[in-house]
């Protein structure tokens, strides 16, 4: 109001524009910070928000992004190399179905854990395949494969994981030469070779996984399944022009 008692239209824009914010803060969980609220607003409402208006509307209102944790860096060990690191940190594709990185995260369950399977394409950041298991086995990363294969044209695409057991392993081996996959492999404890993985993983688990209690396994499952579609769909990312991957591959 001003000094009359008079609401402006600014302060009714601001009201507005308030009611906004805590909406998408609601529908993410309350991951994104000011930036990707102010494009949220622009994709849901048409409107354009300038990023320090909406940067102290939501001071103002005590709305925050959540903050993920860091995880510690380790130091290299000895490299034995099975296959050569091709990617070499050229995080960056111009097509889809260029570069695809691949790992596995475990997600504590009630005392246990699942273990969660995933491939990313670096074109768009789209997570294009995933399995979860109660086991972190062979099985889990030849079925992520396949269902990637399934859904995509994968030859000659460049596949890079770390050297796990399960990725130094003939059959995986043999599964990718069959589909004129080509192999790439980070330096033995060498986690930043694959960083963009561990960036995904990082904020599944900070974005998702950290927020609520599940009581069953089905329901931890559910939600993983829900996060992947958010997160191909509707979570938009600043390096795709604040697009989500599959808006992004798409437009």
């Amino acid at each position: 109001m001003n000094q009359q008692g008079i609401v402006t239209e600014k302060q009714k824009e601001n009201e507005q524009i308030k009611q906004m914010i805590l909406e998408c803060h609601q529908k993410v969980n309350g991951i994104y910070g000011y930036y990707r609220v102010k494009a949220w607003i622009k994709r849901n409402y048409g409107k354009t928000v300038n990023h320090k208006r909406v940067y102290r509307l939501m001071k103002e209102l005590g709305v925050q992004a959540k903050i993920r944790r860091k995880k510690p860096k380790y130091k290299a060990g000895k490299e034995n190399i099975v296959a050569s690191n091709v990617l070499n940190r050229d995080f960056v594709a111009t097509a889809a179905n260029q570069k695809w990185v691949t790992d596995i995260t475990y997600v504590p369950f009630q005392g246990t854990y699942l273990y969660l399977s995933a491939i990313k394409d670096l074109y768009n950041n789209e997570i294009i395949a995933y399995r979860i298991s109660r086991s972190n086995d062979l099985k889990l990363v030849i079925e992520t494969v396949k269902d990637a294969i399934k859904k995509r044209d994968a030859r000659g695409v460049l596949l890079h994981s770390d050297q796990g057991s399960q990725y130094t392993s003939r059959q995986y081996h043999q599964l990718l030469k069959a589909h004129h996959i080509i192999p790439s492999m980070s330096r033995r404890g060498n986690c930043l070779d694959n960083a963009c993985m561990e960036n995904f993983f990082g904020h599944l688990k900070s974005e998702m996984v950290d927020l609520p209690t599940f009581e069953t396994e089905e329901e931890m499952i559910e939600a993983i399944d829900q996060y992947m579609y958010f997160y191909n769909y509707e979570r938009c990312q600043k390096k795709l022009d604040y697009l989500s991957p599959v808006e992004y591959r798409i437009a």
